[in-house]
């Protein structure tokens, strides 16, 4: 099968590029030459970004938005236009988030992260939408979750957006089929990834929070974004083995996993380490403003995180990715099971 042919100077932007996901990306894209506009709240992240893209190849743009505000967005799609001319690519990544129950969540901080999380992405495939359509031609990237198929708890704002992302994305690839369009648009579903949101989301837990195992690096979820910005065709992608089984068991037996998370869902998402009560937190204002900290593109778990995933490879080839989730839904069925036996022996 032959690679499709990508442009000298290929135009990429990048949301919440500043850190984790979005920053390794933007790092990939710059090995290959490409003009990578970098968007996130952070001034901080944003320049270190933006020197680790120029000396990966790349020609960087550094433009602080939230993506939140649609005026924002806008302006900044402008700017990359008029910097590098037509854009290539848009990667929809930024998010920001609550951990703790929802009845612990104000109404307030469930409309911020909301307006962030989804919203963010909504204002970024408008922007990209509206420059891409004159020239019939353009990918946007959405990252995804598997949490945005099998919700967890102590992540409602996010599980919510993430579902709700997925369903916008649907109704868009809808009608850019009906139109004809060749402009593509295409989900990656993650499994947990290693980056800063441990360490900047806003959190009520007692204890720190933590990804649940199996835990990547955040260079997987970025091969995983340039693959499918080069084969935006597919409806999505499921990256990590985690994730295939997490979505397959739910389309199984979502009651049993509801009873299952309940049970292990709260300990699962907290390290042993007390919170510590002056944690940064994001939600209203970047963790790594004008002199803060730049968190970089890894979390603080790297000791218990993989720089490989087998699913995420066969993820690169159709026919094989299709055996796999065969498997996958055998094993999450043999899960599940198992998981009911111990239930019934109690």
């Amino acid at each position: 099968m032959s690679r499709p042919r990508r442009p000298a100077a290929q135009t990429v932007v990048v949301t919440g590029a500043s850190a984790g996901v979005g920053r390794a990306t933007a790092r990939l894209f710059a090995e290959r030459g490409a003009h990578v506009a970098l968007l996130a709240r952070g001034r901080t992240g944003l320049d270190a970004a933006a020197a680790e893209v120029e000396a990966r190849g790349g020609r960087a743009l550094v433009l602080p938005t939230d993506v939140a505000d649609p005026d924002q967005v806008e302006a900044a799609a402008r700017a990359v236009e008029d910097a590098f001319g037509g854009i290539d690519v848009w990667v929809n990544n930024a998010f920001s988030s609550v951990f703790a129950p929802f009845t612990e969540i104000g109404a307030e901080e469930y409309r911020r992260a909301t307006e962030v999380t989804y919203l963010g992405f909504v204002n970024g495939t408008r922007a990209a939408l509206r420059h891409m359509l004159p020239r019939d031609a353009g990918a946007i990237v959405q990252v995804g979750s598997a949490l945005g198929s099998r919700s967890v708890p102590l992540q409602s704002v996010y599980c919510g957006a993430k579902h709700a992302i997925n369903g916008f994305t649907s109704s868009v690839r809808t009608e850019l089929l009906h139109q004809g369009s060749r402009v593509a648009v295409t989900v990656v579903q993650m499994p947990a990834v290693n980056t800063a949101q441990f360490s900047w989301v806003l959190s009520r837990l007692p204890r720190n929070p933590r990804p649940v195992a199996p835990v990547y690096q955040p260079e997987v979820a970025a091969r995983a974004v340039v693959h499918a910005a080069d084969h935006p065709r597919r409806k999505q992608y499921y990256i990590g083995f985690s994730t295939v089984a997490a979505i397959l068991g739910n389309r199984v037996a979502p009651a049993l996993l509801d009873r299952y998370l309940a049970r292990t869902g709260y300990d699962s998402q907290q390290t042993d380490e007390r919170a510590d009560a002056d944690r940064p937190e994001n939600l209203w204002r970047p963790a790594d403003g004008p002199g803060g900290r730049d968190f970089g593109a890894h979390g603080v778990f790297d000791g218990s995180s993989h720089l490989r995933s087998p699913q995420a490879a066969l993820a690169r080839h159709p026919a094989l990715v299709s055996a796999a989730s065969a498997a996958a839904g055998v094993a999450a069925g043999a899960a599940l099971r198992a998981v009911r036996r111990r239930g019934q022996g109690r």
